[in-house]
Formats: C-alpha cells, sequence, structure tokens
C-alpha cells in the first residue's frame, strides 16, 4: 500500500479536527467549535449504523475537539489564541513521534478501523516510518516556531508562520517525496522489473531487478529444471562469470526469473529455449521451495523432465553445459562447484526418486 492510499485510509478519522481548525481560522473558535462538533457526532452515528459500533478514533478527536473549545472560552484572552495552533501541533508530534520512534504505532492503532483488511509489508512498514519521521521533524520544527512567535514576534508573523508556513513546509516535503519517486523511476525506467511474491506464490508487487538482487527480504519466483537422460545422467549448465549470483558454478539445466505477468509454466518454457535451446519436453513439476542466499530470497520453481535428444547451450546465456553421471556428481559435492540451488534440487529428485 502507497502512502497516498495510508493517508486516505486515515484521513477520515481525523477529519473533525481538520475542519475546527479550518473553520476557528476563518470564523471563529465557537463555529470551528460547533461544526467540528456536529461534524463528529454525524460521523460516530454513520460509522454505528454501518457498523454497529462506535469509531474510537473520531470520538477521541471529537472529545479533543471539545476539550479545545473549553479551555478557549476559559482562558479567552489572546496569547491562549496564539498558542492555539502550537498545542494541536504539540499533540499531533507526540502521536507521530511515539509511532515514529518506538513499535508502539499509535496512528496504526487509532486509525486500526480504517486500516482493517491491509497488512503492510515489511519493506512497505519500513518506508512508512521513515515518512513519520520525516513529519515529526516538520511538525516539531513548525510547534517551536508558532510558540517563539507567540511571545516574540509580531501578530503578523505569527498569523504567517501558523498557517502559510505550515502549507508551505507541508507542501515542500510532499513534493520532495514525489520528486525522489520520480527520480527512482526515472533509474530504473530501463531496467528489468521483476515480480514479488509471498510464501505462496501470491504476487504482492514488483521491483526492479538489481535491487531485488540487493535485498534479502524481497522475494521472487524463479524456474528451475533438472534435465536427465534414459542413462540417468544430468544435465548441467555452467553460470557465466559474469553472473552477480554464483559465477562459475555448474547449476540445474535451465534456471531463469518468472517475468512479470508470466506464470511459472511459461517462463520455464521461455528459459529453456533461449538457455539451452529446449523445446519439446514434458516437465513435470516436483516442488516449490524458498532458497535464501547471501544477496536475495528466490521462490524456486522445480521441475523434472527426461530427455534423450542433443542439448546445445546458448553461450550468451551459459559458459557451458553437458551430461554428469550421479557418481561423477557425488564425488564433487563438497568441492563447491555446485551452486547451493542445484544441490536442493538434487535431494529433492532423490526424495521423489527420480534420479
Amino acid at each position: 500500500m502507497s502512502r497516498y492510499q495510508l493517508f486516505k485510509k486515515i484521513l477520515p478519522g481525523l477529519l473533525p479536527l481538520i475542519i475546527f481548525i479550518l473553520v476557528d481560522e476563518f470564523y471563529g473558535t465557537s463555529a470551528g467549535l460547533i461544526v467540528a462538533v456536529c461534524f463528529g457526532i454525524a460521523q460516530l452515528i454513520y460509522s454505528y449504523l454501518r457498523e454497529k459500533v462506535l469509531d474510537r478514533f473520531t470520538m477521541y478527536d471529537t472529545l479533543l475537539i471539545v476539550a479545545l473549545g473549553i479551555v478557549s472560552y476559559a482562558l479567552d484572552n489572546d496569547i491562549f489564541f496564539k498558542l492555539k495552533p502550537a498545542l494541536v501541533g504539540a499533540i499531533l508530534c507526540v502521536m507521530l513521534g511515539i509511532s515514529a520512534f518506538t513499535k508502539v504505532n499509535i496512528l496504526a492503532l487509532m486509525s486500526k478501523r480504517y486500516l482493517e483488511g491491509i497488512e503492510l509489508k515489511e519493506e512497505q512498514e519500513k518506508q512508512f516510518k521513515r515518512s513519520l519521521r520525516a513529519l515529526f521533524v516538520i511538525f516539531s520544527f513548525h510547534t517551536l516556531l508558532v510558540l517563539y512567535s507567540a511571545f516574540f514576534m509580531s501578530k503578523e508573523a505569527w498569523a504567517f508562520i501558523s498557517t502559510v508556513l505550515f502549507y508551505i513546509l507541508f507542501g515542500a516535503y510532499f513534493i520532495y517525496e514525489l520528486f525522489k519517486t520520480w527520480l527512482r523511476n526515472r533509474k530504473y525506467k530501463s531496467e528489468e522489473w521483476l515480480p514479488l511474491v509471498d510464501g505462496n506464490g501470491n504476487i504482492t508487487g514488483k521491483a526492479p531487478r538489481s535491487v531485488v538482487h540487493a535485498d534479502k527480504n524481497l522475494l521472487h519466483p524463479v524456474v528451475h529444471l533438472q534435465v536427465v537422460n534414459s542413462k540417468k545422467q544430468l544435465y548441467l549448465q555452467k553460470r557465466p562469470m559474469s553472473k552477480l549470483s554464483q559465477p562459475g558454478k555448474w547449476d540445474a539445466s535451465v534456471t531463469g526469473h518468472v517475468a512479470v505477468n508470466e506464470n511459472f509454466e511459461s517462463a520455464l518454457k521461455r528459459e529453456a529455449k533461449e538457455e539451452i535451446g529446449l523445446e519439446n519436453f514434458n516437465p513435470v513439476p516436483v516442488s516449490c521451495y524458498i532458497l535464501k542466499t547471501e544477496n536475495e530470497s528466490e521462490l524456486v520453481f522445480l521441475s523434472f523432465a527426461k530427455y534423450d535428444g542433443e542439448i546445445g547451450f546458448n553461450p550468451d546465456e551459459v559458459d557451458d553445459g553437458r551430461f554428469w553421471n550421479l557418481s561423477e556428481i557425488n564425488n564433487n559435492i563438497k568441492s563447491g562447484i555446485f551452486t547451493p540451488g542445484f544441490i536442493t534440487n538434487l535431494q529433492l529428485l532423490k526424495k521423489n526418486s527420480l534420479i
């Protein structure tokens, strides 16, 4: 879920407070209090009729508005009027600070109803935390400026700082985020993007190839095919030295990534043709497992095929390729010449009595 979607989910619970601040700014405290409280009550009634439960987030928000209104009337003087934006800012700073720097995400807890059915992935949660930290810094800076201007600056300067400057700071932050996203997308525009999946193979997103190969938290699907002839010899390919992962090692007959909007069966046939020119074969699914290396995490779809024809490898994809006797493989299993993926495949093929 993107930051925009998350903000869209949380926004309804914050509406009474936002409405109070806006109406109070243009029409005074009385109007702001009446409009915001009426809006909050209407939201509570709507949520109760719809879900048979009171929305606590909206209820707390409305009670906060009532408290601000009572204090405003009790301390009917100019300094409280000036300090009111700082008070609201301080409350938001506390919420943002706890959510951003501790394991207790107050914003997520308060907005639980709005986030129902939505689970943030690990990378999305990290990104959300970074946004909260940035917003905490912005709100803290602005709140301190409001406090200073309330006591030591003119009313005109205070008015600019408490309203216009806030929108400038807030807008500048989101423009910066949009620009950063644009730069990132531009950087990866010409790069191959790979699908991201969960442990069951369900698509959860996509990411550039270079990013996927540098982050062990980004699980992506790959296909492995093991070709065996009637002599029970296994065809292995030697990975090019230019590969970032396991260069120069012997691997399964075919290995490759599943592309975006491609299923593993299509990917297997495509990779088999590209790497070893294999087209007329009948793959049998063997297993699906997660393979973790020092740089990446792969969801491997392993298949098996019997084939007695000639096999030639593509030198642009593979450095070498040949059939190996099982005894030859067993004698070299501890030598480090095979990839961890092939060793796992070998164990699964033996376990399923396929070799």
